[in-house]
């Protein structure tokens, strides 16, 4: 049997990836060491344990793509290895300062559920052999989605962790159901919104060069507005508000191309907003920080803000390096301000490359909405890529103050087992996505060959505009 073009192409494609992954592994390692020189002048004795489970961890994926993906796209399992590996760094980096070590440490356990998610998106990789098959479980999707936004709120499992209540604990472990619920939201918008963006994008009524929709089709935005404000009230978690609210808007933009969807999103914002502001404390407490971190007032109530300010402007351009600054100084420099931890001992340019990083992934989601041939996949790959552009937006300029704090987690480098799992599952999707979009016409794997398998509806086949 000849071997093709294609198959060569691919094959080198993996080769890439292989490289990328052995030198992200490779600098992850390097910034641990430097770590341990830099607090105890000593090489870590756990190095190879750690360098060794990544580096058989991510094979592992590398492995399944070649089997189950082999056109996806070379770029991403890279990216999201460099990222993971710099979050463990910077954990271990805050163990040493808090005098904990060994597997009872926060790195430790979140090598381990690096582990777990690695698995669980490589299970997905290989169960979901057709992206176009969430796309008949549009409204399970949505089901999910809600049960998981709501179940923090059930009286037995349900609990609340500084302040916020999206959290449900089970025994020892406690996890955060919102992050899981992005996906299956997001899956569910990207199939709504293929069946209704006809309707959505060519009939209502033109003011000032604005299209506006029809009253009987505001319905679905008004919805998504009500349950982020639902979110909002009932769980007090301003960042998944504003995440889920600013997702769904983004998606609807795309799916009909019309501003005027945009006008009317930031118009509910605004007016969603300030009605928080009037009528909930703690909304009020977080603009208060947001205005005047460094003020007496807000100090009394929190110096989070304001310490991890200093931390970033004590960093400079090139940082203290690695195990020199004193980034354990503001509260949750692990999880919520992990970016600005890596703000004081990198310096700005050390930021500037991770924001590199997260452009550059969410670069490659953009590319694969744009490569895939059906309209679904392309909704669904552009809000998957979307949502971490956002999530990162809302992250870093909660840290920075261009707007108020809002307690989500930057992804794959935040301590968290639910973001960790999460953001590879998402990852998975779209490297799922991508071998679809970058596959020839033709070469298509023997299940999707089968009768029935992977059909895809008359609207599916034509490209978004």
């Amino acid at each position: 049997m000849s071997v093709t073009v294609e198959t060569i192409n691919a094959r080198n494609q993996r080769n890439v990836e292989l490289l990328l992954i052995l030198l992200a592994v490779g600098i992850t390692l390097l910034a641990w060491v430097s770590v341990d020189l830099g607090v105890r002048e000593t090489v870590p004795a756990q190095l190879l344990t750690v360098g060794g489970g990544l580096l058989g961890l991510v094979l592992a994926f590398h492995l399944v793509l070649r089997w189950r993906a082999a056109y996806a796209d070379p770029l991403l399992l890279p990216i999201a290895t460099l990222l993971n590996g710099f979050g463990l760094v910077m954990i271990h980096r805050l163990d040493l300062a808090g005098g904990r070590t060994g597997v009872n440490s926060d790195a430790g356990r979140q090598l381990v559920w690096t582990g777990l998610s690695v698995v669980v998106a490589a299970l997905v990789l290989i169960l979901l052999r057709d992206h176009r098959w969430l796309r008949r479980r549009t409204f399970t999707a949505m089901a999910i989605g809600l049960v998981l936004l709501l179940l923090p709120l059930a009286p037995v499992v349900g609990t609340t962790i500084y302040g916020s209540r999206i959290w449900i604990r089970l025994g020892p472990l406690s996890f955060q159901p919102g992050e899981v619920a992005k996906l299956a939201l997001t899956v569910f918008f990207a199939g709504y919104l293929v069946q209704v963006r006809d309707v959505l994008s060519l009939a209502g009524r033109k003011v000032m060069g604005f299209t506006f929709p029809r009253g009987r089709d505001l319905g679905p935005i008004l919805i998504a507005w009500l349950v982020s404000l639902a979110v909002l009230v009932f769980e007090r978690d301003l960042g998944s508000s504003l995440l889920f609210f600013g997702l769904f808007v983004g998606m609807l933009y795309i799916a009909t191309e019309r501003p005027s969807w945009i006008a009317i999103g930031l118009v509910l914002f605004a007016g969603g907003a300030y009605l928080a502001y009037r009528l909930f404390e703690h909304v009020q407490v977080r603009v208060d920080l947001w205005l005047d971190p460094f003020s007496a007032s807000s100090l009394a109530q929190s110096d989070q803000l304001a310490k991890g300010i200093m931390g970033m402007a004590a960093g400079g351009l090139f940082g203290t390096g690695l195990g020199q600054g004193r980034p354990w100084l503001v509260a949750f420099a692990n999880s919520d301000f992990i970016f600005a931890s890596f703000g004081e001992e990198l310096g700005l340019f050390g930021v500037v490359a991770l924001l590199c990083l997260y452009a550059l992934f969410v670069q490659r989601g953009m590319r694969t909405a744009l490569g895939v041939r059906d309209g679904f996949g392309k909704l669904l790959a552009f809000g998957l890529a979307f949502s971490v552009a956002l999530q990162v937006f809302v992250v870093i300029g909660g840290i920075t103050r261009v707007i108020p704090l809002t307690g989500l987690t930057t992804p794959f480098m935040s301590l968290g087992g639910s973001s960790l799992l999460a953001n590879w599952t998402l990852m998975a999707i779209l490297l799922r996505i991508s071998d679809q979009a970058r596959r020839p016409v033709g070469d298509s794997p023997p299940e999707e060959r089968q009768p029935g398998a992977g059909t895809t509806s008359p609207t599916e086949v034509v490209a978004m505009r």
